[in-house]
């Protein structure tokens, strides 16, 4: 079975590759979800941020931006005591805030999602590389969701992340041509 290239063998990367990269995201939780993983990753390996994405669900309340947004200093000192996630002051602040710019998202669009595949007119978009070498690390599309979201106030949002969780969501399908997973090919 051909896959892109990027999950090798890794059982890990192999499963997330298989059931989510790509695969269109219309549930606010997991929107919510990987823009903390995303923001998270900022500086480190995709690879390292999957491995801790158990503690994070059970150190973030399963992602509940509602709960997150009350995070007060002794969650945020349990948080940085806890070796299961990414423990930078920054990147918790950043998710904190993150949660409380997100309901107001929320509030003005009727959903997250609503807000995010806006930017799209509710369609995903599907490229078409042959070689994982050709798919950007950024585009004109996360370039201006990640103004838009900086704008509004969120953190650790810069266009590359943005970038990468527009493909993790599915609102960009980067699976190369020869990958069983091609939005085409399924």
């Amino acid at each position: 079975m051909n896959r892109c290239p990027w999950c090798g063998n890794y059982e890990l990367y192999v499963k997330y590759h298989d059931e989510e990269w790509g695969v269109p995201v219309h549930d606010d939780r997991k929107h919510f979800e990987f823009l903390v993983l995303e923001s998270a990753q900022a500086g480190l390996s995709w690879i390292t941020i999957l491995r801790k994405r158990e503690n994070y669900r059970e150190a973030y309340d399963n992602f509940d931006p509602i709960k997150i947004s009350q995070y007060d200093e002794e969650k945020i000192k349990a948080l940085l005591a806890n070796p299961g996630i990414v423990r930078n002051r920054r990147k918790i602040d950043a998710s904190i805030g993150n949660a409380k710019e997100f309901l107001k998202l929320q509030d003005e669009y009727g959903s997250f999602d609503n807000y995010i595949w806006s930017f799209v007119d509710n369609k995903q978009i599907i490229n078409n590389w042959k070689d994982l070498s050709e798919a950007p690390a950024s585009t004109e599309l996360s370039d201006k969701i990640s103004k838009d979201l900086k704008k509004r106030g969120f953190k650790f949002l810069g266009t590359t992340i943005v970038y990468s969780y527009l493909q993790a969501v599915g609102i960009i399908d980067d699976h190369i041509d020869s990958c069983f997973k091609r939005t085409n090919s399924v």
